[in-house]
């Protein structure tokens, strides 16, 4: 087995962990492919985890759940699915000499099949210890999916670095559209709406990144070996037991904020409901009503967390700190809601007329 326990614990700097993130049909997989090539020439040996084959399809799908008032929200579970992916990379850094076909029961959501593939040519004999690549190929559109990723390098003292491939949405929707199985364009319009790419200066855990403009797959496969042999050279270092502590803190802070904002956003959707109701709105505006406060109130949620865990600043005193939190997030929500459902009565007010 190339793999040694002492090559995953002690010297880390042979795994790297790489983050390929960008539009659909931006061109991640040729790059994975182009770097798959590179990689033998350089004594690397690469896996290509593909969230789309890994994470099955109904994993995306919607779900319908009452909730107060009679109003539903629509749920998915893809993000277990993205957790399990990465408990399954950290479960081969942990065992890499057993058979990867017998995950354990948190990594069973994915895809075992395509696990396997992932990490076949990891597997084969080798004279010697080569530096393993794990090319993380997905979209990657908030930060927060990114820093789960860091997360897990910094725990195993990995490199870690991120390749985003940038390309304009309609040569993405055009190349999107000669495959097999597209994304609908809606879709990926509202992924370009979402998308944060890496920023070193807001995040300063994405130094490690480069900005691959889709011209030339020679010239930003240059680029792209460049930065994953960086990172293999300078892993990250473990947090020390203070930083750990306060980084368990900062987590814990933004869980109670992030559900006692759900729980005041849930409050504020059933009064706008109510509202809607004593301004007689039509039965098929209140259908629309409540779906598009709960789309508002996802996408609020997900910003929101976003800010908490990239917010270093955000530890000083928990109690003060989610109390003030949930209350000015709260108060944003607030305003959001009251243009959507004033916009609403306005409108169901010019049909009566």
């Amino acid at each position: 087995m190339f793999i040694e326990r002492s090559c995953t614990k002690v010297n880390a700097f042979c795994i790297c962990l790489v983050v390929l993130c960008g539009l659909p049909a931006v061109g991640k997989s040729t790059l994975a492919r182009e770097l798959r090539k590179a990689a033998a020439g350089l004594g690397w040996r690469i896996a290509a985890v593909s969230y789309d084959e890994l994470i099955p399809e109904e994993a995306f799908l919607t779900r319908r759940v009452e909730e107060e008032a009679g109003v539903r929200s629509l749920h998915t579970e893809w993000k277990q699915h993205r957790q399990a992916v990465l408990k399954s990379i950290e479960h081969f850094l942990d065992s890499p000499s057993t058979d990867q076909s017998d995950l354990p029961d948190f990594c069973g959501i994915i895809n075992k099949g395509s696990w396997e593939r992932c990490v076949r040519d990891l597997l084969q004999p080798s004279p010697k210890p080569a530096p393993v690549i794990f090319l993380l190929d997905d979209n990657f559109y908030y930060p927060s999916m990114r820093y789960e990723v860091y997360q897990l390098a910094r725990k195993h003292s990995l490199g870690f670095c991120q390749l985003f491939l940038h390309c304009d949405l309609e040569t993405c929707i055009r190349r999107n559209r000669r495959r097999a199985e597209p994304v609908p364009s809606e879709v990926m319009e509202e992924m370009e709406r979402r998308l944060q790419p890496p920023n070193a200066q807001r995040n300063t855990w994405e130094t490690n990144n480069v900005r691959l403009k889709v011209n030339s797959v020679a010239s930003f496969r240059r680029e792209a070996l460049d930065l994953v042999s960086f990172a293999l050279k300078n892993p990250l270092s473990p947090m020390d037991d203070d930083a750990e502590q306060k980084e368990a803190d900062r987590v814990k802070c933004a869980n109670s904020v992030m559900h006692q904002t759900d729980q005041a956003c849930r409050k504020l959707i059933s009064a706008a409901m109510t509202t809607a109701r004593d301004h007689q709105i039509p039965s098929t505006s209140m259908r629309s009503l409540a779906s598009e406060l709960n789309e508002l109130k996802s996408k609020f949620l997900q910003n929101l967390k976003t800010r908490l865990l990239l917010d270093s600043s955000f530890i000083e005193s928990e109690n003060v700190n989610v109390e003030r939190a949930v209350t000015e997030a709260a108060e944003a929500f607030d305003k959001d809601k009251n243009e959507v459902l004033f916009r609403k009565i306005q409108e169901s007010s010019q049909v009566r007329q």
